[in-house]
This record gives structure tokens, C-alpha cells and sequence, in this order.
């Protein structure tokens, strides 16, 4: 099994807290006023959070606690060589905890060879032999003689920087290749993720175990599929942190579906290839070429790569059609409310994503409305009210909790009316999204079932629909797919807010007048619109043959 992917208690705990972008290791007397100072200088400039020691602060032979802690909370290490570097036991305890860095918790380490030949380095001769000989005078110990040396030789044979091989030697000519590969490797950032984390430790573990399922070496795919605000993004954004650094190159694609319809697919090869190679050397004209450009320049190289909110194939076909585009170990994150979409990529491991349990969705919602882990005790009621009507669906605990923030008791009670009646703006929107994506016989059997038929058998649901000349088969299956309805035999069933969706869907064909609605769902209007004798005759027609048809099976 794999264990690249580490399996934690808690989603903050993957790797230490990143102070710095970057920590310079450097023998001070060679190169802090020179070479080494230019380019700290630079590094500020554009922006690089830097690390430099005050080497006058240096008592003893072994480094600070607090420049061990610099270390580890360092995006990049960059260890400048100089003649003199191996003669700072310094020095030399600075690159073993940079190496171990590198191993333990994926630090990148760039090191530079400043008038240094790295074979020197690397085999310890010339002044790096002559200073190893006066630390073993100085009776340094052997075990710390050995894996200063082993560092010395693993850190020159990492790939850098060599001063003489840049055109006549300029210092500036090299600070700025060195500035160009730097902002390439820290601009690989963290991504927020929510504000509140809360539910997110058991499906971050059970997805990364899903990682390790396969061969080390092979490309994973996983799909991450739900209804919309469940919080598939956001799950995968905490999935993406917890991974990235352990990539070559890294790319998180957000929004796709919104994204493909307003600029097109074109532009999200461009925007994958620049996210990962950071350059924008890639013009790409047409589809086919940007899949061509895909497999050639990724095709070696390990990444992790997220898809989010797809909705179409032509979306997968365009930037991660097949594993062998990119290179091995790498990892594909896709997150759809249409599970269908997923069963086209081989062997791909897929996650359904969950609703909150209650204890979670109590402390989403009271996160969001008093900012503490638990309602006031005048709000409880209230609050377990509305959590109850949130079904656990964070998208709409989270908006509802920040909706009421604030607000009176009184208010509160006003405002939970309204939502009955009316779903939130907001809820409304992202769930509609999925309504939105259907055909019209599909909308159809969905707004019949949300009215009609919630809860039913579902042979009678699809006998009495099947009659009225809808395909009920096809449409159920559709709706199941995109997580718009769910089977719990033998009955059709929905989240509560989802047929709310649906019910509101039907409202806003006539706000004003319920004659005028292809459907009525709420009893008091019914008697209105029949009494009122407001009930057009399409709608009449329509409940009675549906009601004869339902009855009849």
C-alpha cells in the first residue's frame, strides 16, 4: 500500500505553520554584504517573505532553537556555498536540519554555488576538505563529522545554481534567475479553505485512504460528488492543502462549469499548463491542441490537478481525459454534483459526500450567527429550529447562520417564517444550479415528484407519469445521478431544501397569482384558486388526470 498520503487526527496537523517563504543559509563573513545581502534585498522586493539570521547573535557551536524553528517553518531553503561555508559548524548543523526538512516535511532546497566548484562540495576537497580537517581537530565528534558530510555531498548533487556558468559572471544576471525559480516555487500557496473547518477530518481521511488504494506509482483518480453546497469544494480545497507540497507541480481549476461557459475550455488548458509549468509561454488556439500541449509537457512530471464543479464530459475529455498524460504519481481530484460523469475514468475511487451530523451542523450554524461553538440560551430553541430545516447541509447553515447574525429573538422568528415560505436567495441559487442543467422532460418528473409524489413507491410514482407521456425511467435516474433525488426503497425522496428548491421553482412562474402556476403545492392555495374559480384550465386538466392515473395504478 501507499503511504505517501499521511492519514491525520486533524486537518491542521499535516505539516507545521509556514512562517516563511524562505530561509538563506550563507556564511556570513563571505557573502552577507555582497552577494547574499543583494539578495535578500531582492527577494523583499517582490514580495518573498525571507528569513536572514543575525550571525552576531550566534554563541556556541550548535544552531538556536529559534533558528531550528525558522528552518521548519520555511516554504524554501537556500543554501548559499561560498569558500568558506564549511568552516561554520554553523553552518554545517544549518544544512543537515534543512536536509532533514526536505526529507520529513517535503521542503524544497536550492542551493547555490557562489565562485565554488560543486565537486568540491560534493567530494569535500579543496577548502571544504581543509575545513572538515580543522572540525575534526576540534574533536567535533564522528557521528557529527559523517552526516555533515553526507549533507555536504546529498545538497550538492540537488539541482542549483552554479555563479560561473552565468554569462561573464554578473551577480545580477544570476540574482534574477534565482528570483525567477523562487516566486516559481512559493507562489504554490495554500488555499482558503472556510472559515469555520468544521466536519472536515473524517472525509479528508477517508479520501486520502482512498489515495492510497492502487500502486504507489500509478496516477489516482478520485471524484467527489454530492448535491450542490454540501461542500465538495471545500473538502477538496482542505484535500489540497493537506497534498500539495508533495507535488512537482500543482493546479486547483475552480468553478469549471461557469468558467466553460463564459470563456471556454481553451482557457483552462492555458490556466492548468501556466498553474503548474508558471509560465505563460502557452498560447493555446483550439481544444485539440491544448490536449496535445497537456500530454507533452506534463506527461513527466507528478501533479496534483483539481477539477472543480464539472458538469460536463467535453470538461474531462479537454484536460484529464487519461492517466498517461501525466506522470507517475500523480493525483486527479474531481468534484461534480453528477456522479455519472465519474464513471467514465478507469478504476477512479469516488467519495460521496456527506451531510453534517447534528453535533457538527450546531456548530457550523452557531459559528456563523454568535461566532462561539453554541447558541445563547435564549436562542436555542430557535436555533435547533433552523438547524433541523438545514438538514445538515453546510451551504445552508452557513448562509442562514451569517443571515441571522445579530439579528433580535424576535426577528429571528419573523425571518424563520419567511424561510418556510420562501427559501433563501442565496440557498436557492446554488441549488437551482443542478434544476438548471436538465432537460425538459427531467424537469418535469422532478417538479411532479417535489408536488406531488414525495415519498411515494416509486413503480407508482413511474406508472402514473409514464401515463401522462413523461420517460420517468430515465428521468429518475438522471435526478439520481445529480444527487437531486434519492431512492430509499421503495420510495422517492429528496432533501428537504432540494424540494423546496423545487416548490419555489413552481412559486416564481406567477408570484402573485397561484392560478396561473403550472402546479400548487400548498393546500390553502388550492381552496384560494378553486374558490376564487382563478384556476386556469391546463391546471385543472392537469390534476385530474393525474390524480385519475395515480389512483388508477
Amino acid at each position: 500500500m501507499n503511504t505517501q498520503f499521511v492519514v491525520g487526527e486533524s486537518s491542521s496537523s499535516s505539516s507545521p505553520h509556514l512562517s516563511y517563504d524562505v530561509f538563506l543559509s550563507f556564511r556570513g563573513e563571505d557573502t552577507r554584504k555582497t552577494f547574499t545581502g543583494h539578495l535578500y534585498t531582492q527577494l523583499c522586493q517582490v514580495g518573498v517573505h525571507t528569513f536572514i539570521d543575525d550571525e552576531e547573535l550566534r554563541k556556541g557551536d550548535a544552531i538556536s532553537i529559534e533558528l531550528d524553528k525558522a528552518i521548519e517553518q520555511s516554504r524554501v531553503s537556500i543554501v548559499v556555498f561560498s569558500k568558506n561555508y564549511a568552516s561554520s559548524s554553523w553552518c554545517l548543523d544549518e544544512l543537515v536540519k534543512i536536509l532533514d526538512c526536505k526529507q520529513r516535511l517535503k521542503q524544497i532546497v536550492l542551493p547555490i554555488f557562489y565562485d565554488v566548484d560543486p565537486s568540491q562540495v560534493r567530494k569535500q576537497t579543496g577548502s571544504f576538505g581543509e575545513a572538515l580537517i580543522k572540525h575534526k581537530e576540534r574533536s567535533f565528534g564522528a557521528e557529527r563529522m559523517e552526516k555533515w558530510k553526507a549533507a555536504l555531498t546529498e545538497a550538492a548533487n540537488l539541482s542549483g545554481w552554479d555563479l560561473r556558468n552565468v554569462a561573464d559572471g554578473h551577480e545580477s544576471k544570476f540574482i534574477e534567475s534565482i528570483i525567477k525559480q523562487v516566486l516559481q516555487e512559493v507562489n504554490q500557496t495554500p488555499l482558503d479553505v472556510a472559515h469555520y473547518p468544521i466536519g472536515l477530518d473524517s472525509p479528508i481521511k477517508h479520501i486520502l485512504l482512498l489515495m492510497q488504494s492502487g500502486c504507489e506509482h500509478e496516477v489516482r483518480m478520485v471524484g467527489i460528488c454530492g448535491v450542490g453546497g454540501i461542500g465538495k469544494t471545500t473538502l477538496a480545497k482542505a484535500i489540497y492543502n493537506r497534498i500539495f507540497l508533495q507535488f512537482g507541480g500543482s493546479c486547483f481549476l475552480s468553478d469549471i462549469r461557469s468558467k466553460t461557459e463564459k470563456s471556454g475550455l481553451v482557457k483552462l488548458q492555458e490556466k492548468l499548463l501556466y498553474q503548474i509549468l508558471k509560465t505563460k509561454e502557452f498560447e493555446v488556439d483550439s481544444v485539440a491542441e491544448g490536449v496535445n500541449l497537456i500530454k507533452a509537457r506534463l506527461g513527466s512530471k507528478k501533479v496534483l490537478i483539481v477539477l472543480d464543479d464539472v458538469d460536463h464530459r467535453s470538461q474531462l475529455e479537454s484536460l484529464t481525459r487519461e492517466r498517461s498524460w501525466f506522470g507517475s504519481g500523480s493525483v486527479i481530484i474531481i468534484t461534480t454534483r453528477d456522479k455519472h460523469l465519474l464513471y467514465g475514468l478507469t478504476t477512479s475511487e469516488i467519495y460521496q459526500a456527506k451531510l453534517l451530523n447534528i453535533n457538527e451542523a450546531q456548530q457550523l450554524f452557531s459559528c456563523h450567527a454568535f461566532n462561539s461553538l453554541s447558541p445563547p440560551q435564549e436562542y436555542v430553541e430557535l436555533a435547533q429550529d433552523i438547524i433541523k430545516y438545514s438538514g445538515g447541509l453546510p451551504l445552508a447553515l452557513v448562509t442562514l447562520g451569517s443571515h441571522l447574525q445579530g439579528r433580535s429573538v424576535e426577528e429571528w422568528r419573523y425571518e424563520f417564517k419567511k424561510l418556510r415560505a420562501i427559501p433563501h436567495c442565496d440557498i436557492q441559487k446554488i441549488l437551482r444550479t443542478s434544476f438548471d442543467g436538465l432537460d425538459e422532460n427531467t424537469q418535469s418528473v422532478f417538479l411532479d415528484i417535489v408536488g406531488a409524489f414525495y415519498g411515494c413507491d416509486e413503480d407508482e410514482v413511474t406508472k402514473t407519469l409514464n401515463a401522462c407521456g413523461f420517460y420517468c425511467e430515465s428521468a429518475i435516474a438522471t435526478l439520481v445521478q445529480r444527487n437531486l433525488l434519492q431512492r430509499v426503497w421503495p420510495s422517492l425522496v429528496m432533501h428537504d431544501l432540494v424540494r423546496d428548491m423545487g416548490r419555489e421553482i413552481v412559486r416564481m412562474e406567477s408570484p402573485r397569482d397561484p392560478g396561473k402556476r403550472s402546479r400548487l403545492f400548498n393546500p390553502q392555495e388550492v381552496c384560494d384558486v378553486l374558490q376564487g374559480n382563478k384556476v386556469s384550465k391546463f391546471l385543472i386538466f392537469f390534476w385530474v388526470v393525474l390524480l385519475f392515473l395515480f389512483h388508477l395504478v
